[in-house]
């Protein structure tokens, strides 16, 4: 099937044929005539498989010329960089309509977007809180919402979001079409879908963790955190190999500690992402490794969802992730579009019941190779890994199933009774029974 085949007029058509798109997805193919039909729907699909499109083409195919200034489509996604990916997807498909798209998001001037929205907006993509503080202050009203869409809802719970999302679900109207598309499907998820769809037709495009096909997994069994920076840097030396990496570690402190190790010996050639950056540095990072600036992106697992960045050859999990589907989510930023691509793991022995729980997931494992010639295996250990006295793993339990909770005996010193304080202690000792000072006196 090409899209030639589905129901799309001619300004969606011209839309994909400029970006040279001709044969949709399996997740864009079975979803295009669910949405059609304005019936609610949940779609689930492996990271890379286009989803974005997957839900935008069948709702612009419905949508008809309105001069009304209220949106009448309303996407919510976790993070603003996914707002702005998303942004762009749509007006590279609207090239040829009329149709007004405004970005909503967070760590930016409030007032820019109020006078954006009221200016007369079609089409809002936004992150909850602050779409949430423009429907408060009532600068947007979404009383006009047609087609509501929820993409990546896991990562918004995850991020903190339930209640915000709770709110917007609270104000937006009755009869509308909810949309919900992710990789990964939770109990907090069906939880939103029984509470706030209506009979959704449920598309699942693959199990959750299973691998896709076209991106060869890899791993190195690496001590400690240096040891793994000297290896990364022997493996980013040769750039026309590594010429787009993703890399995700951890945490911000161990992004940007690895950022400055990378410097040292590869200066200019990686760039950082995480929480803690300005927005206009986070864009500009985004931006600068789409574009080839940077031909390395040091991250945390913020963007790794939903981020689409093409032609990356390789995707490097430093560390291995907590959470066994966050490392569908990483190595899904490779091997897209029918690509080939690279997943390389470094494990630690502390690390381990990480890898065993993403190779439980996907019921395969990942093949382990022996470590480059001329490595140089450091001894030196960052404050995380000088583990205490008795400590095994300094790092979060894998599973805790089978945890008995915070109960433990008491110590004997906090086994102590308050006895009223060391005065009445003594009056007992001497009379047998406590005394007040009155009584004392009086004898």
């Amino acid at each position: 099937m090409t899209f030639s085949d589905l129901n799309l007029n001619k300004a969606l058509l011209n839309a994909l044929n400029d970006q040279g798109l001709t044969t949709p997805t399996p997740i864009q193919e079975k979803s295009f005539s669910v949405i059609m039909s304005g019936k609610d729907c949940v779609g689930i699909a492996q990271t890379g498989t286009g989803k974005t499109l997957a839900f935008m083409l069948p709702i612009l195919r419905l949508m008809k010329f309105s001069k009304v200034g209220d949106p009448r489509i309303l996407v919510v996604v976790p993070t603003r960089e996914l707002v702005l990916q998303v942004v762009a997807e749509i007006e590279k498909l609207t090239t040829y309509m009329t149709l007004r798209t405004v970005a909503v998001y967070g760590g930016t001037n409030i007032n820019t977007q109020k006078t954006q929205v009221r200016a007369g907006v079609d089409v809002v993509v936004a992150t909850p809180g602050r779409l949430v503080d423009l429907v408060l202050t009532r600068a947007l009203r979404l009383k006009q919402v047609k087609h509501f869409v929820i993409d990546e809802v896991d990562e918004m719970l995850n991020l903190g979001f339930r209640t915000q999302l709770n709110n917007i679900l609270d104000l937006l109207p009755k009869k509308r079409q909810s949309l919900l598309f992710s990789a990964t499907m939770t109990d907090e998820v069906e939880k939103i879908i029984d509470s706030f769809f209506n009979a959704p037709v449920k598309i699942q495009i693959a199990a959750t963790g299973t691998p896709l096909d076209n991106i060869n997994q890899r791993g190195f069994e690496v001590p400690n955190f240096y040891t793994k920076a000297n290896l990364l840097k022997i493996l980013l030396k040769d750039a026309e190999v590594f010429n787009k990496v993703l890399v995700f570690v951890r945490s911000k402190v161990l992004t940007d500690l690895l950022f400055e190790i990378l410097e040292e010996d590869l200066s200019g050639v990686s760039t950082v992402i995480h929480s803690n950056k300005s927005q206009n540095y986070r864009i500009n990072s985004v931006q600068g490794f789409e574009s080839g600036e940077f031909r390395v992106l040091l991250a945390t697992d913020l963007i790794s969802r939903g981020l689409d960045f093409t032609e990356v050859s390789h995707v490097i999990n430093f560390d291995m992730p907590e959470v066994a589907e966050d490392y569908m989510h990483r190595i899904g930023r490779t091997g897209r579009a029918e690509k080939k691509g690279e997943s390389i793991s470094f494990i630690s022995e502390q690390e381990y019941p990480f890898r065993d729980a993403v190779e439980g997931l996907m019921k395969t494992t990942i093949p382990i190779e022996p470590l480059p010639e001329g490595l140089e295996t450091s001894t030196e250990l960052i404050e995380a890994e000088k583990l205490p006295d008795g400590q095994k793993n300094y790092l979060p339990e894998a599973n805790l199933k089978h945890s008995q909770g915070a109960f433990h005996e008491k110590k004997d010193k906090n086994k102590k009774v308050n006895l009223g304080g060391s005065y009445r202690r003594e009056l007992k000792a001497k009379y047998k029974k406590p005394i007040k000072r009155s009584a004392k006196k009086k004898k």
